[in-house]
């Protein structure tokens, strides 16, 4: 099997468990849970880690989307991408010092770029019809990548996006 084939499974089934992760946390704001308790103790131990890897991952996937699988990408995809693109340079320097310090850096910048991956995946799922622009060569409405019924490759920014905010929302 080549590996153009791989990643794009690989991302997709991290985007799927940081998902079932997300709806773990929401339904733990409604029903207590020990086992989620325990996990959110572990969070809280390896936020920089864990952000570190979630954004160096999302970095690297729109990469190989774009430069191995030659996926172009639209306007709004730049955008996701300049509010991702400087978080894994910020948390391998934060990883590096143990400096809890850059959460009001970082959650700025992963809440606007979950905004921008959230409308960007609406325009998708929805088929508004946008072309993001007077210049853009690409339309945001296009969809390069659709699995399990859901998953677009916005989606997987989102995803990424929101488990950095909650990483970086946990108390240290």
């Amino acid at each position: 099997m080549p590996i153009t084939s791989i990643i794009p499974e690989i991302l997709v089934f991290l985007t799927l468990i940081g998902d079932i992760f997300i709806g773990l946390l929401i339904i733990n704001l409604a029903i207590k849970s020990k086992i989620i308790e325990d996990i959110k103790l572990s969070l809280r131990k390896n936020s920089l880690l864990l952000a570190f890897i979630i954004s160096l991952t999302a970095t690297l996937g729109s990469l190989f989307y774009s430069e191995i699988l030659g996926y172009t990408p639209c306007k709004l995809c730049w955008f996701q991408r300049i509010f991702m693109y400087p978080l894994p340079i910020i948390f391998g320097i934060a990883l590096k010092n143990k400096d809890l310090g850059i959460k009001k850096y970082t959650i700025p910048l992963a809440v606007i770029g979950a905004l921008i991956a959230a409308y960007h995946y609406s325009v998708q799922v929805f088929q508004f019809t946008t072309n993001c622009g007077a210049n853009s060569e690409v339309p945001c409405n296009l969809v390069y990548s659709f699995e399990l019924g859901y998953i677009t490759i916005p989606m997987m920014a989102l995803t990424a996006f929101i488990l950095i905010i909650i990483l970086m929302r946990k108390k240290n």
